[in-house]
């Protein structure tokens, strides 16, 4: 069974740091890409970052560009978005996710159930 458990997220002011995690279980991470997306209430969900298993390259959208990074630990399973520089306009609900396919995508079958960020004063 497919699973994805994000964590990390929580308040944190202008200027500031966190380093979310996606935990996965039910597949081998390393064999397949997985994304980070975040949405705010309204809007729809836009993919921010993904990392690819054919390259191993992470991919950015160009609003976290130079500001966040994607690793993974294969050993652990996880993935993780390190969140530097942080803006209010980052402030969304952050999920992980996977269509157990190796290169990265626009679509996905398997999210997690998210973790909130705040970028306050």
């Amino acid at each position: 069974q497919v699973q994805l458990v994000e964590s990390g997220g929580g308040l944190v002011q202008p200027g500031g740091s966190l380093r979310l995690s996606c935990a996965a279980s039910g597949f081998t991470l390393d064999d397949y890409s997985i994304a980070w997306f975040r949405q705010v209430p309204g809007k729809e969900r836009k993919r921010v970052s993904c990392i690819s298993s054919i390259d191993g390259r992470g991919y950015y959208a160009d609003s976290v560009k130079g500001r966040f990074t994607i690793s993974r630990d294969n050993a652990k399973n996880t993935v993780y978005l390190q969140m530097n520089s942080l803006k209010p306009e980052d402030t969304a609900v952050y999920y992980c996710a996977t269509d157990l396919r190796r290169p990265c995508l626009t679509t996905y079958s398997y999210w997690g159930q998210g973790t909130q960020v705040t970028v306050s004063s």
